[in-house]
């Protein structure tokens, strides 16, 4: 995985899962070291059976010669979709949930039987039992029956008729439901015109006519959520977040007229749109409330709870979603990620196992057993884990589980242990001709505690490459990587206290820097300027960093900035904002920067709970700024021990500190402080 603080890489993985025909993706993160190989996990406990069935209600066929009653199609499922939602026990699936997945299986004609167009959509949902229908409409009644059918054996299970007066669709289609559950949730309006143009802008192509539809259904009726939902939906999609949310607003004055459920999920659109994570979990905790069946709501619920650093309430809120839908690893994957981070090990390991028996041949599940061990401090069990999946598929991370395997033997203090598995991923980098290998080499160096022959081996790689840019040979990609080495290097000369080496490797940095490296290059640069007070700090970050898109870039290079000129307690307002904003952290880093803050500002114990897991390594190797936090990472753990009493813990830590810092004192001078702490 990519290095940096657990409770961030389950989201990552499981975004991976979902897709495994197309490989893994590195995390969206502008500071990786060069575009990582990522992956996914599993879980070993026997499912619970569901508690809800997973229903699809297919957009019924016209039978009658009358084409213009072709949106009726629509209307009968969506009708019996919300109506049947409120029954115990079902979960009945939206139909843009359905068509959601048209982008992977093909867009169907819209007006199309559901029998023929949505069928594999619903059996790849998940759906347990599909129903489809089929209606005429004649000059005084419309005529509608509905087949309920269980996918897994493939028998009907209840066939279910009804009429109403021409042109009445609700009534219909209530009557259908009513055969099929006593208890039914009312559909949002009951007004035949405010129903036919929401179906009409569900399907329409042409954006003008979705957008004319709508209203026109809002005007037919004021109390219809749903058409206020998807207007809001529509403008967002179309960039126009402020209209989105004005709409949105404009159904809140509506109050209690519209359905709570309905509220509660215009609430969470409107909290997303806002970004504004806090209010988007109390939302979709009241959506999960009101609808307990809905595993997707569920699995956001926990992605925010995670993202906020509520760990438990992430951890329940996936075993829900996991539980609804036994069968996805990528829920699985989550539940693994979202229980370490809660302390629960047992859990975590168990949904991994579950997901480890769903695919019995794939790696992946090794390996994030070695990572959630890892994480809790289960460094033999971690490195054991990782060996296994390198065994199973050397080419799941391109070799690098025997990366993943040295470092756990490396933060148990086996530093030979380490040394002797870097060697043979090193090795293995070599037959694969990895154009990076100089690259990782410097930074196994540098990890292990040879500072000094890690900079010159990565000084010597950076300008082979920067000369091969000059005389034309190297271009594109290697150009980048460059970059971004020369980055690294000026962070390196930074803390060895070289200001001149850095000066000159942070301009080289700049002067090749591209796209996908120029942010790395900045910061770095940034940091080499004259030492100044927090104010002049800000003031120049402000100035070089300028505009809302490099927000979290501006911050993160003032935090830097001020770190290296001892300005702890000006740094800790940049790095606790960007920690408490929830999104996902521009250095893997994050909470361990904040905790050194807490840590020389005299607050030990608000840095505990982020000093208490260990990072997972990044099979590309560290970030351009992982010196910050490692290995002072355990200097910390050290100090927060001291400041309890703990001197056993205190004296481990600050061994392995030293051990892992080589002979180079750093610009804070913590070796020596360590030094002392041990005498």
């Amino acid at each position: 995985m990519a290095g940096g603080r657990w409770p961030v890489h389950g989201a990552e993985r499981e975004a991976r899962v979902c897709s495994p025909a197309t490989g893994h993706r590195p995390p969206a993160t502008v500071f990786l070291l060069v575009p990582a190989v990522l992956l996914v996990a599993a879980c070993g406990r026997q499912p619970a059976k569901p508690a809800f069935e997973k229903v699809a209600i297919l957009r019924f066929e016209n039978l009658s010669r009358d084409s213009s009653a072709d949106w009726m199609g629509r209307a009968f499922s969506d009708i019996l979709a919300t109506e049947l939602a409120g029954a115990p026990g079902i979960y009945c699936m939206p139909s843009n949930r359905l068509h959601n997945l048209d982008r992977a299986l093909g867009a169907r004609t819209v007006s199309a039987p559901g029998i023929s167009s949505e069928r594999q959509q619903a059996l790849v949902a998940g759906a347990q039992e599909i129903g489809y229908g089929q209606y005429t409409v004649g000059a005084a009644m419309v005529e509608a029956q509905l087949t309920i059918e269980d996918v897994r054996t493939g028998k009907t299970m209840k066939v279910v008729s009804a009429s109403a007066p021409a042109g009445d669709v609700l009534g219909a289609a209530t009557g259908l439901a009513r055969q099929i559950a006593t208890r039914m949730a009312p559909y949002g309006t009951r007004n035949p015109q405010a129903l036919r143009a929401f179906i009409t802008a569900t399907e329409a192509r042409d954006s003008a006519a979705v957008e004319v539809a709508l209203n026109l259904a809002i005007t037919a009726d004021p109390d219809f959520g749903a058409p206020y939902r998807v207007l809001a939906q529509f403008r967002a999609a179309q960039g126009d977040r402020a209209g989105a949310l004005a709409i949105l607003e404009r159904a809140q004055t509506r109050g209690q007229s519209i359905p709570d459920l309905e509220r509660a999920t215009m609430a969470e659109l409107a909290a997303e749109l806002r970004n504004d994570r806090a209010a988007r979990q109390n939302a979709l905790a009241a959506v999960v409330k009101l609808d307990p069946g809905d595993a997707g709501s569920w699995r956001a619920l926990g992605e925010v709870a995670n993202s906020r650093h509520e760990y438990p309430i992430a951890k329940e809120a996936i075993q829900k979603a996991a539980d609804l839908e036994p069968g996805e690893i990528g829920l699985l994957n989550l539940l693994g990620y979202y229980a370490a981070s809660a302390g629960d090990l047992e859990t975590g390991m168990a949904a991994l196992r579950r997901y480890q028996a769903l695919r019995p041949k794939d790696s992946n599940p090794l390996d994030s057993m070695g990572d959630i061990n890892l994480i809790t401090g289960r460094l033999a069990e971690a490195g054991n884990f990782y060996l296994q999946a390198q065994k199973k598929d050397r080419n799941l991370l391109s070799d690098a589980d025997l990366l993943k395997a040295a470092v756990s033997r490396l933060l148990q203090g086996d530093t030979a242990g380490a040394d002797a598995l870097a060697k043979q991923y090193l090795a293995a980098r070599s037959e694969a001709k990895d154009p990076l290998l100089a690259y990782r080499q410097a930074s196994w160096m540098w990890t292990t505690g040879h500072r000094r022959e890690a900079c010159r081996q990565l000084e010597i790689f950076a300008a082979g490459i920067a000369a091969g840019v000059a005389a034309g040979a190297q271009d594109g990609p290697l150009r980048e990587v460059a970059s971004r080495a020369n980055a690294e290097l000026t962070v390196w000369n930074l803390v060895l206290g070289d200001r001149a080496a850095a000066a000159r490797t942070g301009q080289q940095a700049m002067a090749l820097a591209g796209p996908s490296s120029v942010a790395v290059a900045a910061v770095a640069q940034f940091s080499t300027e004259a030492p100044a007070s927090p104010a002049e700090w800000a003031a120049r970050a402000e100035k070089k960093f300028s505009g809302d898109a490099l927000t979290g870039i501006r911050d993160l290079a003032l935090a830097y900035a001020l770190l290296l000129n001892g300005h702890f307690q000006a740094a800790q307002l940049p790095l606790k904002q960007m920690y408490d904003s929830g999104a996902q952290a521009p250095d893997e880093g994050l909470p361990y920067l904040l905790a050194w803050t807490y840590l020389e500002t005299g607050h030990p114990k608000e840095a505990e709970p982020l000093i208490r897991w260990n990072p997972v390594p990044n099979p590309a190797g560290p970030g351009p700024f992982a010196a910050f936090h490692m290995p002072r990472l355990f200097y910390l753990r050290a100090v927060a021990a001291a400041s309890e009493g703990k001197r056993e813990e205190a004296r481990s830590n600050y061994q392995l500190f030293l051990k892992l810092s080589g002979n180079d004192p750093l610009v804070w001078g913590e070796e020596q402080k360590a030094q002392a702490a041990l005498r």
